[in-house]
């Protein structure tokens, strides 16, 4: 069973089930993250949704070159939550099953290439309050707690 972070579902809304990949990706100084520019900036871990005949890591490499123009290394996974949330860009209502990895920037390749995304390197701390959801969170300070 995969843990469930954040709100629970709302009785008779229907989900669609949504599977991604998402990296902690440790550096000199902190973390690399995402922002994602709208009304505020959304800081997030790097990762997306697994596209038909992807697999998790082949999803992760592109998501994390896409968001932060990185190139990754060594991906290890972590783990995996669950939640349930409203996804405006895709006007659905999704079950988002996150399975999240801890990997190696190897080399800045270019600018994210993804809209409105920009990439961000943040001290473990400010990186673990300013994160946008609870998953990426609990991930954030288990890995922080062990290794950092």
């Amino acid at each position: 069973m995969i843990r469930r972070v954040g709100p629970p579902p709302i009785k008779d809304r229907k989900y669609t089930q949504r599977s991604g990949a998402y990296a902690i990706l440790p550096v000199r100084g902190g973390v690399l993250l995402t922002g994602q520019q709208g009304d505020w900036l959304d800081i997030q871990l790097p990762g997306g949704g697994i596209d038909p005949g992807e697999s998790p890591q082949q999803t992760l490499h592109r998501e994390v070159r896409e968001e932060t123009g990185w190139a990754i290394a060594q991906p290890l996974r972590l783990g995996a939550f669950r939640r349930f949330v409203y996804m405006p860009e895709y006007d659905m209502w999704a079950e988002k099953l996150c399975t999240v990895f801890v990997a190696r920037p190897t080399r800045r390749i270019s600018d994210p290439i993804e809209p409105d995304h920009v990439s961000l390197v943040l001290p473990w701390a400010e990186a673990i309050a300013s994160i946008g959801n609870d998953g990426d969170r609990l991930f954030l300070q288990r890995y922080a707690s062990s290794s950092v």
